[in-house]
């Protein structure tokens, strides 16, 4: 299980005396954003981890090794690489591990290295999900597949609104993923508030979130739990505005025969382009409000246990 894995010395000692550890993904870093942006925003996401008590840990693979926890020097690797660096979902890691390679990591590839390392809550942005059209194309993230299986618990905005969010619930729901709403009964779509999709179980406070995941554990139930926290509302965009920005930049991904893990990362830099950044604005915030979750549910896990 620990084949090739490296673990901070920071991460390695907060796991070793049961302090909080919050994992963060890596293809925000490569695939999410530009130099230097990315770099900065990496940065100032573990910067709000530890503000809030916990340790952060993000992961990526540099050189063929996988890591859980990276300096800012690797940080500043995969943010200057960008779109060069493999981005790795749980069938790329070991290509990229036996050929030495670096890989930004997925929520699937994210929530396998975090769950080697002992790790069991993850912030990200959003997850993936069922893609418009899966029903001709079959193209469902292995995000899903991972939630299944995984043990690690996902914070997010919900899925991002590019996907079709009724058929993401559905599979969800068929593999067993409990989805819990903080402090909302819909589900969050990414750069909105709410959705017309609800959530399993409503719960408001960090501490019976961390009692949830430990009931379900302790019971020996596998895999792992969307929490989904909505944007804060200051950030949040007119649903109008984002959904005409989703249609055309689907079109103009349909026309040009882009599709797989290519779609997701053009997709959003073209709803960015399209909104005049203030997506891009967007997904940073929220990111940072995901953090801020993790790391008090991280806390409420540790201390329960």
């Amino acid at each position: 299980m620990t084949y090739k894995l490296d673990i901070s010395a920071e991460v390695s000692e907060a796991l070793k005396n049961y302090q909080p550890v919050v994992a963060l993904e890596s293809t925000i870093i490569s695939h999410g954003m530009p130099w230097p942006e990315n770099a900065e925003t990496a940065k100032r996401v573990e910067q709000v981890v530890r503000d809030n008590g916990a340790v952060p840990a993000t992961i990526a693979v540099i050189d063929g090794r996988l890591k859980a926890g990276l300096s800012p020097d690797e940080i500043d690797v995969l943010a200057r690489a960008g779109l060069s660096v493999t981005k790795c979902s749980r069938r790329d890691l070991p290509y990229v591990v036996a050929t030495g390679q670096h890989g930004a990591t997925t929520v699937a590839a994210t929530m396998i290295i975090a769950a080697m390392a002992g790790i069991r809550i993850f912030a990200t942005g959003g997850i993936g999900g069922v893609h418009r059209g899966a029903q001709q194309t079959f193209d469902i993230s292995a995000d899903l597949q991972e939630l299944a299986h995984t043990s690690v618990a996902v914070v997010c905005a919900g899925a991002k609104s590019i996907l079709d969010l009724g058929l993401t619930r559905e599979y969800l729901e068929t593999q067993g993923v409990p989805v819990l709403g903080y402090q909302t009964d819909k589900l969050p779509a990414f750069y909105t508030r709410e959705s017309d999709q609800s959530v399993d179980y409503r719960i408001d406070d960090p501490k019976k979130i961390a009692a949830f995941l430990s009931a379900k554990w302790q019971m020996g139930l596998q895999g792992g739990a969307v929490i989904a926290n909505p944007i804060p509302e200051q950030y949040a965009m007119e649903k109008s505005v984002i959904d005409q920005a989703i249609q055309q930049a689907l079109q103009e991904a349909e026309q040009q025969q882009i599709s797989g893990k290519e779609s997701t990362p053009f997709l959003l830099k073209r709803v960015a382009e399209l909104t005049g950044g203030s997506s891009l604005e967007s997904n940073i915030q929220l990111v940072l409000n995901n953090a801020r979750l993790a790391s008090q549910i991280a806390s409420e896990l540790e201390q329960a246990r």
